[in-house]
């Protein structure tokens, strides 16, 4: 099993900055993903950034340039820093971890709300 503890989040007025962080503990192979999503009213939840433990990343267009997603291995942990964020990047951001053990494995954090103001 892994655990994923959540931080960060909150509101900002459109042009601001927030930055989130996600731990991983637990049973945890060297290889593995985390990444964060993020969940609009009445859509499945879609990828915004997501990052291995090699350091390859990857960004969904609508983020590409504003937001970085970067990881301490020792800890587990990635970051999400957000820049010019927008009202249409408001909602919850779940964090998420994906590892191949016997079979893959995918496990989600709680999730954070961020709320941007025009």
């Amino acid at each position: 099993q892994v655990q994923l503890v959540e931080s960060g989040g909150g509101s900002v007025q459109a042009g601001g900055s927030l930055r989130l962080s996600c731990t991983a503990s637990g049973k945890i192979e060297r290889i593995n993903v985390m990444s964060y999503y993020r969940q609009a009213p009445n859509e499945d939840r879609k990828l915004v950034a997501s990052i291995t433990n090699s350091g390859r990343s990857d960004y969904a267009d609508s983020v590409k340039g504003r937001f970085a997603i970067s990881r301490d291995n020792a800890k587990t942990t990635i970051y999400l820093q957000m820049n010019d964020l927008k009202p249409e990047d408001s909602g919850p951001y779940y964090c998420h971890f994906t590892q191949e053990r016997h079979y893959r494995e995918n496990y989600w954090g709680r999730g954070t709300q961020i709320t941007v103001s025009t």
